[in-house]
């Protein structure tokens, strides 16, 4: 009789842990081989055109979002119809036509 209490008893106790142990031994086997893909990038890892629109930006703030931007000697700023701001600077020694959007994005024209 004693025998079979200690069966049992095993037998009970592997139940209650067998499954804990199981979901240990390989923690890849619910995840699928290849995931599906995604339709496309998130939005900050797209780059985005210059966007047009009222612009709040001065002169002097479009003129230091340029340069924060790593370009040099910025100048003949002006804003055209669409509120965004295009100038002359230098960057890397050359000579570069840029522009502000309304979104503080610099780019190279």
């Amino acid at each position: 009789m004693r025998s079979m209490s200690i069966i049992i008893a095993a037998a009970v106790a592997s139940l209650a842990y067998g499954p804990s142990f199981a979901q240990n031994a390989n923690p890849q086997a619910n995840r699928p081989a290849n995931p599906a893909p995604t339709a496309q990038a998130p939005a900050a890892a797209q780059p985005r055109a210059p966007e047009a629109g009222a612009n709040a930006f001065t002169e002097t703030q479009a003129k230091s979002q340029i340069e924060a931007s790593g370009y040099t000697n910025v100048s003949a700023l002006r804003k055209d119809e669409k509120g965004m701001w295009h100038g002359t600077a230098m960057k890397d020694g050359k000579s570069v036509q840029v522009s502000l959007d309304v979104q503080g994005k610099v780019a190279a024209d």
